[in-house]
């Protein structure tokens, strides 16, 4: 088994984060469940507290202020204990087998720094689920959200984690650029034969929009989409010269791929 460390980041989220964290401590490669209170002002952190005194590998690891759902994941990923890094919204949840299928393609594939596992979509409005394009649009996704990425925490330290721009943490956009630049440098590759995220729809969620402006449904000026694409090469870019830094230095990129 490949022990890994799962980051929640968790703002007010007392009402989905039992079903996140049920949904955790049912994958045995889940050693430490770090949760990020992300400065909430509801019941998530005696929640998180709670459920800590039944299972021992969960911890609740409170941010000094509210800094954004990067800030978090990254704050959490410093504390983690175990060399594969797992990440998912308080508002998600894992499927059966879904660590247990990352941990296995990640010891068959050595080389490989990260691996995506497949998102469903529960809830969702039907004009969405039904149009022509969700199929394409529900994979890229997949190949997006934090809630669907396992990593090997050397490589996510090495590309800087989840960047903090100003402009990521008013528009969002930071996991696309973090894909982007996996993409880019390694691959970003993703478990396609079945679903093993679920992501329930409520209203303002993110995807919606997404689906929404992607589909031709809400319009979005020019420069909404220029300027989160523009900071996405712009940190596209500062990840390869970190890499290359590393390499000249010495840094072992297999042993630390297959550690």
């Amino acid at each position: 088994m490949l022990p890994m460390s799962v980051v929640i980041p968790c703002f007010n989220a007392e009402h989905t984060l039992a079903r996140a964290l049920d949904s955790c401590v049912r994958q045995p490669e889940a050693a430490q469940i770090i949760v990020v209170d992300d400065g909430s002002c509801d019941g998530s952190a005696e929640l998180v507290r709670r459920y800590a005194h039944q299972s021992p590998q969960i911890e609740l690891l409170p941010m000094p202020l509210n800094g954004g759902a990067a800030r978090a994941r990254n704050w959490g990923a410093m504390h983690a204990a175990h060399p594969v890094l797992a990440f998912l919204d308080a508002d998600d949840e894992y499927l059966p087998g879904a660590l247990g299928a990352a941990a296995a393609y990640l010891v068959e594939h050595p080389r490989q720094k990260s691996i995506r596992l497949d998102m469903d979509f529960d809830g969702f409005p039907a004009e969405i689920v039904s149009h022509p394009q969700f199929p394409e649009l529900a994979a890229a996704l997949s190949n997006t959200v934090p809630s669907c990425l396992v990593i090997r925490r050397a490589v996510f330290a090495a590309l800087g984690g989840f960047p903090l721009d100003d402009l990521f943490r008013r528009v969002g956009g930071e996991d696309g650029a973090l894909a982007l630049a996996l993409l880019r440098l390694f691959g970003n590759p993703r478990l396609s034969d079945c679903k093993r995220v679920r992501m329930h729809y409520h209203r303002s969620i993110h995807a919606e929009r997404f689906f929404r402006i992607s589909m031709g449904m809400q319009a979005v000026t020019d420069e909404a989409i220029a300027a989160p694409r523009d900071a996405s090469l712009r940190f596209l870019e500062r990840a390869r010269a970190a890499m290359r830094e590393l390499r000249e230095s010495g840094w072992d990129m297999e042993a630390s791929g297959s550690h």
